[in-house]
């Protein structure tokens, strides 16, 4: 591969810290690079001096001749006075990129809900991110740079970016450079990773799974490592490995060496013995939302809503914005009043929510983390373990120096992890998380992912992080046209599912000319997707009966154990049924995706 750029013994330095210390990489054709590393430790930097926005204090960047870099940046740099139109494609008339595929692609992955007349300076901060990004990705540059591109995309809005780049990079000889802590999106896009870390940039192959993979490998080898780090990447790990049946269906890295790292580790959770302490702490009433329906005037929001939250439940919810995500968890929380239906609670329920606006720091600005802490509790039991507040701020990567930190000066990622462990810290019983992610890196969300393992209470998250709702839920419903459907497919059968909303909209799922991508004639298509439907019901029906089977184990005499034995082996052969059923729905799935 021909070399497009090259970094040669860079160093920077700041008055407090020294940032590269004589780093030396390069850019070949057809590489994408993601870049990964904890918050504050150079990955933007890094960004910047490749691109020439930034000079360091030693060493040169060179690029080959010829080679235009484009930047997405997290600043907005966008002119205010411009219309969306002009912004994309400049002065070019309609007949001319309308005749472009690629630039076709991008207005309607991005931008289709935004008026092309509109000016820049009316727009949201997410929908001035997507116009920034359409007007880097209709271009012509050789590389790119991509800081943080999945801000403000939903769960839709990530996957096509990811098809989109890489069907641009199967016919370029380009390159790529994506900074994110979304790691669905890293494993996708990426088949190189960077890891920016005291000062140096190491370089491993394949995208995030493969580089967790190597990770562990190299802490495993090197006897300075830090147990804990150690153990939570491998961790990390095993997820990956024994994850979802489509991440497992084509693994993307050797599965034997990474089988031989976990062999003697357990799953991430024991969600019997969470649903039992989850059960002792709240009994068996949670929310109940029955046949609830809510509307703002004219606009009906939800219809015909049924959900009975369980003790121990972990949910993710999906849903376009606007969808109605945040009124169904108002439903829960309280804050939204039904406007049919009624909504039932549990006497012992405690719900607090995960905000994106730090409440709860408002008024600790100038307390140090120790104080803010220390006046919350002396003592959390996580996991079967007696821990105190600062062994849990270390176990989410506060330092020492830290604790004595003033809460305003705390970066985000800092105080996002500190409002999490005053929430843990007041004991809810049902804990709410609207957009987690926000602020954190890789390191920091897998150490979240790992306090949240071990919390026994019930669980709802929303996310546009495919990765996250993943990682930390075992079931997913979607909000579609104001209906709660169950996903037993979980993320990709929400997406094909939009798809065919989007397509009957335009009227061509079932215009004559429609294409049929699967090679199916007719009457197999509508096999395969009644097939797909049964399935879809008969996982729905299996996730109820091992949710009631957990209930009748929490229950259940603790002394009788052949009955406790009937039961456990009772879901361990409906789960083996339901992996069988989902490999089955995953096959069809791709059948008719051709």
């Amino acid at each position: 591969m021909a070399h497009l750029l090259g970094a040669e013994s860079i160093g920077l330095e700041f008055p407090t810290k020294s940032v590269f210390d004589s780093v030396t990489i390069g850019i070949n054709e057809g590489d994408r690079i993601g870049i990964v590393g904890r918050n504050g430790d150079g990955k933007s930097t890094l960004l910047s001096i490749l691109c020439g926005r930034m000079q360091p204090d030693s060493g040169r960047v060179t690029t080959r001749g010829g080679v235009h870099i484009g930047m997405l940046d997290q600043t907005d740099t966008l002119d205010q006075s411009q219309t969306v139109g002009h912004a994309i494609v400049g002065d070019a008339q309609d007949y001319e990129w309308a005749g472009d595929a690629r630039i076709r692609d991008v207005i309607g992955g991005l931008v289709a809900d935004i008026g092309w007349g509109d000016t820049i300076g009316n727009l949201s901060g997410g929908q001035r991110r997507r116009v920034a990004l359409a007007q880097l990705l209709v271009g012509d540059d050789d590389i790119l740079f991509l800081d943080e591109p999945t801000n403000h995309l939903d769960v839709e809005g990530i996957t096509w970016l990811a098809q989109h780049l890489q069907n641009r990079w199967a016919t370029s000889s380009g390159g790529l450079l994506v900074v994110t802590h979304d790691r669905w999106f890293l494993d996708e896009v990426c088949n190189a990773t960077w890891e920016v870390h005291d000062g140096i940039v190491e370089p491993f192959e394949g995208g995030y799974a493969a580089y967790i993979l190597q990770r562990v490998e190299r802490d495993r080898m090197s006897a300075a490592t830090e147990s804990k780090r150690q153990n939570l990447m491998r961790k990390e790990l095993a997820w990956l490995r024994r994850g979802a049946p489509a991440r497992t269906a084509k693994p993307k890295f050797r599965i034997e060496a990474a089988n031989q790292l976990i062999e003697n580790d357990p799953p991430p959770r024991n969600p019997i013995e969470l649903k039992q302490m989850a059960t002792a702490r709240l009994g068996k009433d949670v929310v109940d939302i029955l046949d609830v329906g809510v509307s703002y005037g004219d606009n009906e929001v939800l219809r015909h809503i049924e959900w009975r939250i369980g003790p121990g439940e972990r949910t993710g919810i999906l849903g376009a914005n606007g969808a109605g995500k945040s009124t169904l968890l108002g439903l829960v929380t309280g804050a939204v009043t039904a406007t049919s239906g009624r909504v039932k609670r549990g006497k012992t329920v405690k719900v607090v929510t995960l905000t994106q606006e730090l409440d709860e720091l408002k008024d600790v600005g100038s307390d140090r983390v120790s104080d803010v802490i220390g006046r919350q509790r002396t003592s959390y039991v996580t996991g079967g373990k007696e821990m105190t507040p600062s062994q849990l701020l270390e176990r989410l990567g506060f330092s020492n120096a830290q604790m004595s930190t003033p809460v305003r000066d705390l970066s985000g990622g800092q105080k996002r992890r500190l409002q999490l462990l005053l929430i843990l810290l007041d004991e809810p019983n049902v804990l709410v998380l609207d957009e987690p992610t926000n602020d954190l890196d890789t390191d920091m969300l897998a150490a979240m992912e790992d306090l949240l393992d071990s919390w026994p209470g019930t669980l709802l998250v929303v996310s546009h992080d495919r990765y996250l709702i993943e990682r930390i839920t075992d079931q997913q419903y979607a909000i579609l046209d104001g209906h709660f459907r169950h996903l037993p497919g979980g993320v990709d059968q929400y997406l094909r599912l939009r798809k065919e909303q989007d397509d009957h909209a335009t009227g061509t799922a079932s215009g004559p000319l429609a294409p049929n991508p699967s090679g199916l004639s007719n009457a197999d298509l509508r096999t395969t997707k009644k097939e797909i439907a049964s399935i879809d019901r008969k996982l729905e029906k299996m996730t109820t009966r091992i949710d009631a089977l957990h209930v009748e184990m929490a229950e259940h005499d603790p002394g009788d154990f052949p009955g406790l034995a009937a039961r456990a082996a009772s879901v361990t052969k409906i789960e083996e049924q339901m992996s069988e059923l989902e490999h089955r729905w995953i096959e069809l799935s791709e059948l008719i995706d051709g």
